[in-house]
């Protein structure tokens, strides 16, 4: 019997697609994206098109296994599959298959012993956005690891820096629709990749240019977007905060800012206005390697062409001083007003908006954490998971269990990281769908679900809609999703609160279940039906109290456009976007804005032994680690290589196509140059790949460091100083 279940893709992106999967006689035979869907609009990225072929790989973990080999690729690698395959017979042969019973019986055994020993945060949960469903991304597994009283684990690694500058402006995480971007007529595309990572963005976009935008991409990396782009202005990595206080320089000093919107809805435009004094065009291109006139052309066309709209994303907030950069970035829309018109404003997260009830009295339980330990556990920062496993805290981290992510492939300080997993008394269980670059150093070894395979609620960081995401098929094998992973294992440890006892429905009911007006009218039986509900964010009354009449309502929306702070209303504590900050002042960091250019750049004194500055950055085809083991999406994607400059190239003497060593003092790697032009001089570019199907079984990840940002201690992955040589073989001696 055919039939099409409604679900939503949980994988971490903003676009949190809409996706009809038809299934025959139980089996999933066709993804596509919902045509009804405002965002989605009947297509899916390349990656998610082809997700039948995860769903159904023959290198899925689809039993419990238990170690019986050393830890590490090399001894496990007994076995043949083919080139690229890193399941199968390789890994599995590192494995003996055992029964969900056993794996729980000895992983609880192993917990209890460990908490008696050296108590229970010496137990540490690592996690992510492996996917990014309510329910399996932070809820049974959250309550598990309260209860538990395990240590806490600090989730910065990817957009904790961009969010705290953010919300250090605005207070809260809110911004511009992408159904808006069709009536922008400046569209600056901000250390963000549309085209590559945020595709249902761009439709609106070539809309709003055949209507006569502009679009300007700003990037150190000419992407596809970029390429794509009106106006292509390559900046110097980690130097976006000036560019944003040169551009307000120009702004503010040529009285182009909305002086009615700042004078009534925001605070410290004083201060602000004698910062950027120190920011004149002339300064700031030594800095960004952009010159003194294109800063001042961006500047005024920003300011003058309306509606005016910023897209900006996690490439800004990745190095040293990426806090201060989004804060910088964020404040521009403010000065120039441009909150009040439909295609205006800023979008870098929208997830503000998802008001769900997730707190610890519904789906974290963080109160549990009292009951265990009679206090909040300690907080690990996951960036230096690499420091933590080498040089113990105490207790000592003696046991690790991962899921929704690949520490061994994403982490920084690769090799730090991989010599703690390496340690024999480390207890590590991995919860996974494929044998990864992690589970090589797994002692056990748990089946995963694709979000195929079970229910959840999915809310987005691109978009307004909520989603219900329905189970197409049966799990494959013994395969268990994070909730019932954990729902077991608090049975087994003897955790009898009534919490791990709820259904996944009631979970949901019990999310939904907020005071928020924005979900007002909104329940599981609604989305059930209608598969994705718009959140209740505007009205009409709203844009005519903006001043907006009422002809200028798109007929696209199902309600009004969203206009956040059009008359204000921000979530700050003064109600009105902050440009002076008593909060940043009181953690030591200026109170306004300012750029101090990172440690590890050309600059620095470092860069007399590592002159170029890597950008360790997403490929277009994979999504972080996921994706990039399958086959089908390894075609779409040249991996193992070093783009780099023609100049520095030449001053090298490489060719395109030789093998290079790019190294420094933390590691090295081998790849393959690409002389292409992608990259300005002094930078060089490679993407991550998982470490064992890379050459040498390391990836960029060896290069990167453990050092934190500025604000939100997020990793530092676009501040990173390396050099670069021919790779000379060793001789054979023949």
């Amino acid at each position: 019997m055919k039939k099409v279940i409604h679900a939503a893709c949980p994988h971490d992106c903003p676009d949190a697609c809409g996706v009809l999967i038809t299934i025959d006689d139980g089996r999933a035979t066709r993804i596509q994206g919902d045509p009804a869907h405002p965002v989605t609009r009947g297509f899916l990225c390349a990656k998610v098109a082809k997700y039948l072929d995860r769903v159904y790989s023959p290198d899925r973990v689809l039993y419990p296994m238990r170690r019986i080999a050393p830890k590490g690729p090399d001894t496990a690698r007994v076995g043949t599959v083919a080139p690229g395959r890193p399941g199968g017979a390789e890994l599995r042969s590192a494995f003996k298959r055992i029964s969900w019973d056993e794996a729980l019986n000895e992983i609880a055994s192993r917990f209890k012993q460990i908490a008696a020993e050296f108590g229970s945060e010496a137990i540490l949960p690592y996690s992510y956005g492996g996917t990014l469903g309510v329910l399996n991304g932070a809820s049974m597994d959250r309550r598990f690891f309260h209860r538990l009283g395990a240590s806490q684990l600090d989730r910065t690694i990817c957009s904790m820096a961009g969010e705290a500058g953010l919300k250090s402006v605005l207070g809260v995480k809110l911004g511009t629709e992408p159904e808006q971007f069709v009536h922008s007529r400046y569209i600056i595309a901000w250390a963000s990749n549309i085209h590559g990572n945020n595709v249902h963005l761009w439709p609106f976009i070539v809309e709003a240019r055949r209507q006569g935008a502009k679009l300007v991409v700003i990037d150190p990396y000419r992407t596809r977007t970029a390429a794509c782009a009106d106006w292509y202005m390559p900046i110097n990595p980690g130097t976006d905060a000036a560019l944003a206080l040169s551009m307000m320089h120009v702004i503010i000093g040529e009285n182009l800012h909305d002086a009615d919107y700042v004078e009534h809805h925001t605070i410290g435009f004083r201060e602000l206005r004698e910062k950027v004094q120190q920011y004149p065009p002339e300064r700031v291109a030594q800095w960004t390697g952009i010159s003194a006139s294109d800063i001042r052309k961006l500047a005024r066309e920003y300011a003058t062409v309306r509606p005016a709209v910023i897209r900006v994303n996690d490439g800004i907030q990745r190095s040293e001083g990426g806090g201060m950069a989004m804060r910088a970035v964020t404040m521009l829309p403010c000065i120039t007003g441009s909150w009040k018109e439909v295609g205006g404003g800023l979008q870098y997260a929208t997830s503000g908006a998802f008001a769900l009830a997730l707190d610890k009295a519904t789906l974290a339980r963080s109160d549990l954490m009292i009951k265990a330990l009679g206090r909040p556990a300690r907080i690990i920062n996951m960036v230096e998971l690499g420091k933590v496993l080498n040089q113990p805290p105490d207790p000592p981290v003696k046991a690790l269990l991962v899921y929704n992510s690949n520490p061994a492939a994403v982490c920084p300080d690769h090799n730090a990281v991989i010599r703690g997993l390496k340690r024999p008394d480390l207890f590590t269980v991995v919860h996974e769908q494929f044998f990864t670059d992690t589970t090589d150093y797994a002692d056990i070894v748990l089946p995963a679900t694709t979000f195929f395979e079970h229910k959840d609620l999915q809310g987005a960081y691109g978009h307004y809609f909520l989603q219900m995401s329905n189970q197409a098929i049966e799990p494959l094998g013994e395969c268990r999703s994070n909730v019932d992973l954990f729902r077991a294992l608090a049975d087994r440890m003897g955790f009898h609160d009534e919490c791990f006892r709820e259904s996944v429905d009631e979970m949901i009911d019990a999310a939904l279940k907020s005071n928020h007006p924005w979900l007002q009218g909104i329940d599981r039986q609604r989305l059930e039906a209608e598969g994705h509900v718009r959140l209740n964010l505007a009205a009409a009354a709203e844009l005519r109290a903006a001043g907006q009449p009422r002809a200028a309502v798109p007929t696209c929306y199902e309600t009004a456009p969203f206009l956040p702070f059009a008359e204000g209303d921000f979530g700050t504590a003064s109600g009105k976007a902050e440009f002076y900050s008593e909060a940043l002042k009181s953690q030591g960091l200026d109170p306004a804005v300012q750029f101090t250019p990172p440690g590890e750049s050309r600059h620095s004194e470092q860069a007399q032994a590592f002159p170029l500055e890597l950008l360790a950055r997403k490929a277009d085809n994979f999504l972080n680690s996921t994706f990039s083991n399958l086959p089908a999406i390894q075609n779409m994607e040249e991996s193992g290589l070093l783009e780099l400059n023609a100049v520095d190239a030449g001053a090298r003497g490489i060719s395109d196509g030789d093998t290079v060593k790019v190294f420094n003092r933390r590691g090295e790697v081998l790849l393959r140059a690409r002389v292409d032009g992608a990259v300005p001089p002094g930078v060089v570019s490679a993407h991550l790949h998982w470490a064992k199907l890379s050459s040498g079984g390391r990836n960029i990840n060896v290069l990167t460091s453990q050092k934190l940002t500025d604000m939100g201690n997020s990793a530092t992955f676009y501040s990173v100083l390396v050099e670069v040589e021919l790779f000379q073989p060793a001789s054979t001696g023949k």
